[in-house]
């Protein structure tokens, strides 16, 4: 739970300090009021760290880092929490990790690759008496919720549009999240929020078509139980709107929901303390409820392109030969 004031704060430890996302994590540990005294990563550019917790102790093998943990539970000093920013196709060993050394874990997103993976890890949770929590913080934008409460009103199956363009550099097909098996893809590592999302607000998905699956975009159609969707992501900044270049952003999320247009590329920065805040209080997503996410990427992976360009989300028009 979260420290009540005058208690004292919770153990964490973090792997993959020398992430993209890790500093969000680490903030988020200290707007908590809680400690890291343990990280470990490969890597050794963590300076980031001395602008949260300059004594926490870090390791780059993850041999010591385990002998380290292992050290504080016989002493008494138990890890409480593990947050796991490492690449995606270590999520389920990090997370086995955490949960046989008595420790929650929380875990950036996709919590795993494959729907197989979640059943094992809910097995490990009984036996350990532990949990997995997950970070989909989009279920927690204020533009988002607003969207659900909307529609769990409303009757019909809308036709829903969705676009997420997040620009990345040439850099990323040279890193683990250009390699599909260490990623799961770009629908898996950029996609996988909103295809959360969307089954958050829509139910589960019935059939999804793939159009275009290249590694700096893709392109398809779910249908879910609620709607219709149409859906384009991209980290080729060639394919952002005239009007964001012109403004210079890098990112664009847009979505148009039974002919309403709207653009939420704003308010996402916070929102790891917010879900941080709701896993310590006991009101965090855990593994199972990740799993519908799961199986749509999973799916969306392994799927023929069919290259139906009639089909594609509007923002894709100019890509998919």
């Amino acid at each position: 739970m979260h420290p009540a004031p005058g208690s004292h704060p919770l153990h964490f430890a973090l792997i993959g300090a020398a992430g993209f996302i890790a500093p969000r994590h680490m903030r988020a540990i200290k707007d908590t009021g809680n400690v890291l005294v343990a990280a470990m990563d490969p890597n050794d550019s963590v300076g980031i760290i001395d602008s949260h917790f300059p004594q926490a102790h870090i390791f780059t093998e993850f041999e010591r880092f385990d002998r380290h943990v292992e050290k504080l539970r016989r002493k008494g000093e138990k890890i409480d929490y593990v947050s796991i920013c490492s690449p995606n196709y270590l999520h389920d060993a990090h997370i086995r990790f955490a949960l046989r050394n008595g420790a929650h874990a929380i875990c950036e997103k996709p919590i795993v690759l494959n729907p197989w993976n979640v059943d094992a890890l809910e097995e490990l949770q009984a036996e350990t008496g532990k949990r997995s929590y997950t970070i989909l913080q989009l279920r927690l934008h204020p533009a988002i919720i607003a969207l659900r409460e909307k529609f769990a009103a409303s009757r019909g199956k809308p036709e829903v549009d969705i676009a997420y363009i997040t620009s990345r550099g040439r850099w990323y097909h040279q890193s683990w999240k250009g390699d599909v098996s260490k990623s799961g893809g770009i629908a898996t590592n950029i996609g996988v929020h909103f295809f959360d999302m969307l089954s958050w607000i829509f139910g589960r998905q019935t059939a999804s078509t793939v159009n275009v699956h290249r590694a700096d975009c893709a392109a398809g159609v779910l249908e879910l139980e609620r709607a219709r969707i149409r859906w384009f992501l991209s980290i080729n900044a060639d394919h952002l709107p005239p009007e964001q270049k012109q403004k210079g952003q890098r990112t664009y999320r847009a979505i148009t929901m039974g002919g309403e247009a709207g653009e939420f590329s704003e308010g996402f920065t916070d929102l790891h303390t917010v879900s941080y805040r709701s896993i310590l209080n006991g009101e965090g997503f855990s593994i199972g409820e990740a799993r519908n996410a799961i199986e749509m990427v999973h799916g969306i992976r392994h799927a023929p392109v069919t290259g139906l360009v009639g089909d594609y989300h509007p923002a894709c028009r100019e890509v998919g030969q």
